[in-house]
C-alpha cells in the first residue's frame, strides 16, 4: 500500500453498530460501504449468529463482536471511535451513557429518548467523558430538505407564513417494539411524527411558542391499545405563523409545505424517506440528484471529530425535540394550549 493510501486509511474512524435491526441492515450497513471518512468496525447485537453473518459481510475482527453485556469491554478497542446506538427508543439512554463511559463519541438514533430527563443524562455523560454526541437527523444532510432550508430561511418567497407537516405510515405487525409504550414512549409521533416537528423548524428557521393538539380516534383500539393511533397538532410562532402537523400509524403521508407571501414550495409526495424524495415550488421542480443520507451523515460526524468542531445534529437538538413532543402529547392529553420554553435552544434554529 502507497503511503498517501495508508494516510488516508489512517483518517477513517472505526463506527460500531449497536443494534443490527432492519435499519442498520438495510441502511446504515451499506451506507457505510460508501463513507470516506469512518467504516464498519465492529456490531453489538445479543444474537451470536446474527453478528457473525455481519463479520462475514463486513470482514469484521473477531474481538470486534460484542453483545450488549460485554459492550464495556469496547473501551479498550483502539478499532472503535464512534458507537451509533440503533436501538429501541428506551434504550437509547442507556447505551449512549455506557458508550460515552467507554470513552467513544456517540450517535443515537431518533428520538433521542423517552423522557426531556434521559436526553439531559446522556449529553451530561459525554461532556463530562469529552466525547461527541450527535443524533441520527439524516435529513439534514439532503439535498431536498437543505433546499428547503435555504428558501424558508433566506426568506427567498418572503416570509413563511403557514406549514403544512405530515409523515405516517401502516405500521404493520403488532407484535414489535413500537407499539410498545414502555420500548418505543409513544406512538407514531416519536417515531415518525419527529419528523414534522424537525422539518418546520428548519423550514421556518424559527422555534415554536406553543402547541395544540388531539389524538385521533383509534379504528383497531385493539392493536394500539398502549400507544396512540395518529395525532394532530399546531406549532404557534411568534409571528403568528402557524404550522399544522399530522401523523400516524395506519395511514400513508409524505407532505413538507411552506406557503410564503410571494409564493410556496414543498416536498411531496415524497418528503420524508430515505430515497426517492421529490420537490416543487411555485416556480417550478426541484432537480437534485439523489444521495445516501446516512452516508452523508456518518462521514459529517467522522469530519467533526476529525477536525475538532461540533455537529450540526448535537444532542442539544435532540432533547429540544423531546421536549416539544412532550409538550404534544401533554396538550393532545388536555385539551388545553402548552406554552414551550425553548429560549436555551435558539442556536439551533438557522443552518
Amino acid at each position: 500500500m502507497a503511503k498517501q493510501d495508508r494516510n488516508k486509511e489512517q483518517k477513517r474512524l472505526g463506527i460500531a453498530l449497536v443494534g443490527l435491526g432492519t435499519y442498520s441492515e438495510q441502511e446504515l450497513g451499506p451506507a457505510l460501504k460508501e463513507t470516506n471518512h469512518c467504516y464498519l468496525a465492529g456490531v453489538v447485537s445479543s444474537e451470536r449468529d446474527k453478528c457473525e453473518q455481519w463479520q462475514k459481510e463486513y470482514n469484521l475482527k473477531d474481538e470486534n463482536l460484542y453483545s450488549y453485556d460485554d459492550f464495556d469491554e469496547i473501551s479498550s478497542n483502539k478499532d472503535i471511535d464512534i458507537v451509533y446506538v440503533v436501538l429501541p427508543n428506551d434504550m437509547h439512554a442507556e447505551f449512549v451513557t455506557r458508550a460515552a463511559k467507554a470513552g467513544k463519541h456517540v450517535i443515537c438514533e431518533k428520538p433521542m429518548a423517552t423522557s426531556v430527563e434521559d436526553c439531559q443524562r446522556m449529553i451530561d455523560a459525554c461532556r463530562e467523558a469529552g466525547v461527541k454526541l450527535a443524533i441520527g437527523y439524516r435529513l439534514h444532510y439532503d439535498p431536498y430538505h437543505q433546499e428547503m432550508m435555504r428558501l424558508g430561511q433566506d426568506e427567498v418567497y418572503g416570509k413563511v407564513k403557514k406549514l403544512i407537516a405530515k409523515n405516517g405510515m401502516d405500521v404493520g405487525d403488532e407484535n414489535q417494539w413500537r407499539l410498545d409504550r414502555e420500548d418505543a414512549g409513544g406512538g407514531p409521533l416519536m417515531d415518525v411524527g419527529i419528523y414534522c416537528v424537525q422539518g418546520v423548524i428548519y423550514t421556518k428557521g424559527a422555534l415554536p411558542v406553543s402547541v395544540t393538539a388531539r389524538f385521533t380516534k383509534k379504528q383497531d383500539p385493539e392493536k394500539f391499545d398502549e400507544v396512540e393511533e395518529g395525532l394532530t397538532w399546531e406549532m404557534q410562532f411568534a409571528d403568528g405563523t402557524e404550522a399544522f402537523c399530522e401523523t400516524s400509524y395506519v395511514k400513508e403521508q409524505n407532505l413538507l409545505r411552506a406557503e410564503a407571501e410571494n409564493g410556496w414550495f414543498e416536498l411531496a409526495p415524497v418528503a420524508y424517506e430515505y430515497r426517492g424524495l421529490s420537490g416543487r415550488t411555485s416556480d417550478g421542480p426541484m432537480n437534485f440528484k439523489e444521495v445516501r443520507q446516512q452516508a452523508l451523515q456518518m462521514d459529517d460526524f467522522a469530519r467533526c471529530i476529525i477536525e475538532g468542531r461540533e455537529s450540526i445534529v448535537p444532542g442539544e437538538m435532540g432533547m429540544r425535540d423531546v421536549q416539544i413532543l412532550e409538550a404534544i402529547y401533554e396538550a393532545a392529553r388536555t385539551g388545553k394550549k402548552v406554552e414551550l420554553h425553548l429560549e436555551p435552544f435558539e442556536n439551533l434554529v438557522e443552518m
